[in-house]
């Protein structure tokens, strides 16, 4: 991470304008100093993390014995990478997934603009879902009624501190 002290008396400006996604950082007020503080992901010029990938997976663990199942690199860098050449898998990742009683595993919380499922026993992706944001969020399935059609929902909004596409979208997926 890179992180700057902000004098008292810019603080204000700072924080005003990472609330309106003009500055992507966290920002501190640091109460009771002389300073705030900010901070965001030390990243090279192509816009990516300085040491090589992955940088996340999802990951099963068996409880059980606390071993590691299974384990893939989650996401591409397709939607924030500058150089198209460049893309690689295993973004960094903020959010959950959800795992249905029929052993899909979903989740949207890498820096690509997808919400994907998996096989919760093998590991293997079974299909992604476009997304018109970033989606940096948990899951959610529901029914209408029992014994109907279920539905996954995610939350588009982006992440304003980790650089991903803003938006406001609310997207439901139908399974099948």
């Amino acid at each position: 991470m890179e992180v700057h002290l902000i004098p008292r008396e810019r603080y204000d400006e700072t924080e005003r304008s990472a609330r309106l996604g003009q500055f992507r950082a966290e920002v501190s007020p640091q109460h009771g100093t002389p300073y705030g503080m900010s901070r965001r992901a030390l990243l090279s010029p192509r816009g990516l993390p300085c040491n090589p990938p992955p940088w996340g997976s999802l990951v099963a663990v068996d409880l059980a014995d606390g071993t590691v199942r299974w384990s893939v690199p989650l996401g591409t860098t397709e939607d924030i990478a500058k150089d198209p050449a460049a893309i690689v898998s295993g973004t960094p990742n903020l959010g959950g997934p959800i795992i249905t009683a029929g052993g899909l595993v979903f989740i949207a919380s890498a820096m690509d603009n997808y919400l994907r499922a998996f096989d919760v026993e093998t590991g293997a992706e079974l299909w992604k879902g476009r997304l018109p944001a970033g989606a940096q969020a948990l899951p959610m399935t529901y029914r209408l009624h029992p014994g109907g059609k279920q539905f996954v929902v995610i939350a588009a909004g982006g992440h304003g501190k980790l650089g991903t596409k803003l938006g406001d979208s609310l997207v439901a997926f139908a399974l099948p």
